[in-house]
């Protein structure tokens, strides 16, 4: 198993594992609960460069030559300047506004999802993710990494605290209640 930053050509790889973990939100973006139309409308997105979803934001698990998971990962201060090309083409595609809240803020490198084939779960691949993020990071860069997490998702939540992450705050999103942690060096 290698863990690697993710490459333009794998687009359709890394876009079908970021609506595993974000197909409810993809669906409010392009205003239809349309599988096909969310997987185009990432896969756009992930093959170009500068955008919040773009392939080099992405951290990939590849096993035996394909991707297994992908963990989408950006410095939060930069959220505004990412935004601004997935809100174009939400304007321009699909005729819709694209302002959500903020999910991140400057002083974090912030995981916005992790999405691991259905396939491949249960297998400690989210956990060998998070601890090769925590190890690139917090540990080489000196930086701190945040994440929200669902009020519904209890064993997310334990999972991101045995690794270290403590709860700072709270945030709405896309109409849900969130829990904000994060993971800094001098945790």
């Amino acid at each position: 198993m290698i863990i690697r930053q993710g490459k333009q050509d794998e687009a359709g790889a890394i876009a079908a594992h970021l609506l595993l973990a974000m197909e409810d939100i993809a669906y409010l973006f392009i205003g239809a609960e349309d599988k096909s139309l969310a997987l185009h409308f990432l896969e756009t997105l992930v093959a170009q460069q500068g955008n919040q979803y773009s392939y080099d934001n992405n951290w990939v698990v590849e096993e035996n030559g394909h991707v297994v998971a992908t963990a989408l990962v950006y410095d939060g201060s930069q959220l505004h300047e990412l935004r601004k090309p997935v809100a174009a083409l939400v304007q321009d595609a699909y005729g819709k506004d694209f302002n959500p809240e903020d999910e991140t803020q400057g002083g974090e490198y912030y995981i916005d999802c992790i999405g691991v084939s259905p396939d491949q779960q249960g297998k400690g691949i989210g956990s060998k993710i998070l601890h090769h993020l925590i190890d690139e990071y917090v540990e080489k860069r000196g930086a701190t990494l945040g994440l929200l997490v669902d009020d519904d998702n209890p064993n997310a939540k334990r999972l991101y605290e045995r690794l270290g992450f403590k709860v700072v705050g709270e945030k709405w999103l896309m109409g849900k209640h969130l829990e904000h942690l994060q993971r800094s060096p001098a945790d």
